[in-house]
């Protein structure tokens, strides 16, 4: 963790001159009458550039994004110095859209939200700096924000869900289950214990050397394994879904990616082609990696449903689970999740594909949220901190957030049937 001096120091561009000069030329309408509170979001946590602006009724009066995909595609991978230069080339550029965009002046803002933890340090410095700057020129209230709070709120600003519900949030950086209790209540139920599941798909696609796949080449790794996935037999491979023994709700992907990057060399050394050259079974090797990890994934929620019901900590007739971040936007995993809540009488909800991928939508709606709840607005941002590692993957706990660990779930077994047999007749 890097304190706000450190920050300034070195993420000390744009200067104050050139916000300015930047600000002037925004479409102001300075005798506009906003009945509604207004809160601009601003999100930098990993390779996107996002701003919007939206009303404490969810109105979304105006958005932007920069996304650092293509740039990253050709490196292989996010490389952070080359995130942060992007962001501060183009984080004034989208917050002047986003604001104009609305029609407002930053001056009509009732707060200024901000993604400060987790995600890049690189990355979050930059819009930590820059948010600083408009909050200490126009004296508006700040709000940090929580990555993962903000993804697991999202859904009430589409659809109408009431406390407490379900989350699932699953991407390139996370994965995670916790009971939303309230705007800033999360009970932890499970957590991967190592990598994400948008990671290891991501690094499956650049052992198959699927950007040099014609079909594949714009894509990025979880989309070429979705597409690809299409075309192929998942039952060509057998991979086994990881911890099936487990009586928790933890994930884990690391195991499983180590055993598929085993069979692709193997597989490599049987059609005698060198290591990044594409297989003639890459296909069938997408769809059995997709089935086995949308398995995992939907075995480990299931535990989590079971036992919230069980303990009521749900409601029983209209319980609600919601999936978000970015594997959210893969069809076959929310398949495999239907197939689930569909087995326990739940309601599964996803935010549109755009909004479960990282987006100022989702900071300035969480900013909402905690403004009308009243939590964590800061009049003062002295030794305001950005952390980008964290110990737990979520923010305040109660004294039983790992309680899900330690319970038998044997009672699994006498009242359901193995979700995986209907999760196989299900994703034929």
């Amino acid at each position: 963790m890097l304190i706000l001096t450190k920050t300034a120091e070195v993420f000390s561009k744009p200067s104050k001159r050139k916000l300015y000069e930047v600000l002037r030329h925004f479409n102001f309408h300075p005798r506009k009458l906003f009945l509604h509170k207004l809160v601009l979001g601003i999100e930098t946590s990993c390779d996107d550039t996002a701003a919007a602006v939206v009303d404490e009724t969810g109105n979304v009066l105006g958005e932007a994004i920069h996304s650092q995909t293509e740039v990253h595609l050709k490196t292989g991978g996010i490389i952070p110095p080359v995130a942060q230069q992007l962001h501060r080339e183009n984080i004034q550029r989208i917050v002047q859209e986003a604001l104009s965009a609305s029609n407002i002046s930053p001056s009509d803002l009732s707060a200024i939200a901000t993604t400060v933890k987790p995600g890049l340090a690189l990355s979050l410095g930059v819009g930590l700096s820059f948010s600083l700057k408009l909050v200490d020129q126009f004296r508006k209230p700040f709000i940090p924000i929580h990555h993962m709070e903000a993804h697991a709120l999202t859904i009430r600003l589409t659809n109408k869900v009431e406390f407490p519900f379900l989350v699932l949030l699953i991407s390139g950086g996370h994965c995670l289950l916790a009971l939303v209790r309230g705007v800033s209540d999360f009970l932890l139920l499970g957590k991967s214990l190592d990598i994400a599941p948008g990671d290891m798909l991501d690094k499956v696609a650049r052992r198959l050397s699927l950007i040099k796949h014609p079909e594949c080449s714009a894509m990025s790794g979880g989309k070429a394994i979705e597409h690809l996935a299409k075309q192929g037999n998942k039952l060509h491979f057998d991979f086994k879904p990881p911890m099936q023994r487990a009586k928790n709700c933890d994930f884990s992907f690391s195991g499983l990616q180590h055993i598929v990057d085993k069979t692709i060399m193997q597989k490599e050394k049987e059609e005698g082609i060198e290591k990044g050259q594409i297989l003639s079974s890459a296909a069938d090797m997408a769809a059995a990696v997709q089935h086995t990890i949308a398995c995992h994934i939907a075995k480990r929620t299931h535990r989590a449903i079971l036992f919230c019901k069980q303990r009521d900590l749900l409601c029983q007739s209209n319980a609600v689970l919601v999936v978000s971040g970015g594997v959210a936007s893969n069809l076959y995993i929310r398949k495999a999740l239907e197939i689930v809540t569909d087995a326990t009488q739940c309601t599964l909800l996803c935010p549109p594909p755009r909004l479960c991928t990282d987006n100022g939508i989702m900071i300035a709606w969480n900013g909402v949220e905690r403004l009308r709840a009243g939590l964590g607005i800061l009049h003062n941002t002295e030794g305001i901190r950005y952390e980008p590692k964290y110990v737990v993957p979520f923010i305040i706990f109660m004294q039983f957030a790992f309680e899900s660990q330690s319970l038998d779930f044997a009672f699994i077994c006498e009242v359901f049937i193995d979700i995986l047999v209907i999760l196989e007749e299900g994703l034929h």
